[in-house]
């Protein structure tokens, strides 16, 4: 199975307002930049949208080490939140409906196919992947505001 490296990271202007995602993918030496942005959405939206994309990206079911910085999707899996979320009928701890239901669903396609290894980062901090992808979500809230 072919190993890749994925970092993604999201952007909001207002929670809600204008966002923006990235994610910049490594595949031996191959390097893949994407990113994207939304008029009207929020910062978590852009977290999930950037692994989203990245993983749909990836034409055959790989090993992959998925980077984030967002607490919100990491701890998802890594605490398995998003068992429970299923198992509940896509219902929190509280009883309340799960934010984000279609991007989850989305996620969890993704993450039958692929075999996602989960890693927590540090934003803002000294992890020169992280940061450009910071820097792609920021652009694209950029280029939504200049209207292009």
């Amino acid at each position: 199975m072919k190993h890749i490296e994925v970092y993604t990271d999201g952007a909001c202007s207002g929670n809600p307002g204008m966002g923006g995602w990235g994610a910049i993918m490594h595949y031996g030496d191959v390097e893949k930049v994407i990113s994207g942005g939304e008029m009207q959405t929020t910062n978590n939206r852009m977290e999930l949208i950037a692994v989203i994309v990245a993983l749909e990206k990836i034409k055959e079911p790989c090993q992959v080490d998925l980077y984030s910085d967002s607490a919100y999707v990491v701890n998802a899996f890594l605490q398995d939140w998003i068992g429970g979320w299923v198992k509940n009928g896509w219902r929190t701890s509280g009883k309340k409906e799960v934010l984000n239901i279609d991007l989850w669903k989305r996620l969890l396609v993704q993450t039958e196919r692929h075999n996602v290894t989960w890693h927590k980062v540090k934003g803002h901090a000294d992890n020169e992947l992280n940061n450009r992808c910071d820097a792609l979500a920021r652009g694209e809230i950029e280029k939504l505001k200049n209207g292009r």
